[in-house]
C-alpha cells in the first residue's frame, strides 16, 4: 500500500497501527492526522529508534494488507470497478447493471 492510502483513511489504520506498535496512543495518533513525517517521528520516539530506522519499519509495515475498513471504502470499490472494465465483453460497461445482461440468475 502507499502512504496516500494511509493518509486518506487515517482513522481506519488505528487498529493496524496499534497491532504493530501496541504502545501507541490513539489520542496521539489522532493528532498526527496522517502526517507521514509526524508519524515517523512518533514511531522513532515510541520505539527508541533513529528516524531512518523508524521510516524503514513503517515502509515494511506498508508492504502489508490494507485494513478491511479501507478496502470496503466506496472510493476503493469504485476504482476497482473502473479497473475491471478491461475484462468486460464489448458493449458492456463496468458500471452497467448486471440485470441487463441476464447473468444475475446464474448463481
Amino acid at each position: 500500500m502507499k502512504w496516500h492510502h494511509v493518509q486518506e483513511n487515517w482513522p481506519a489504520f488505528f487498529e493496524a497501527i496499534l497491532d504493530k506498535w501496541p504502545e501507541a496512543d490513539e489520542a496521539e495518533l489522532d493528532e498526527i492526522d496522517g502526517d507521514q513525517r509526524a508519524f515517523i517521528a512518533y514511531v522513532a520516539e515510541l520505539t527508541g529508534q533513529e528516524a531512518a530506522d523508524a521510516r524503514e519499519e513503517i515502509r515494511d509495515w506498508l508492504a502489508g494488507e490494507l485494513p478491511s475498513d479501507v478496502v470496503m471504502d466506496p472510493r476503493h470499490d469504485d476504482h476497482s470497478i473502473r479497473l475491471s472494465g478491461k475484462f468486460l465483453p464489448e458493449g458492456e460497461e463496468e458500471l452497467d447493471d448486471d440485470a441487463r445482461y441476464g447473468d444475475d440468475e446464474n448463481d
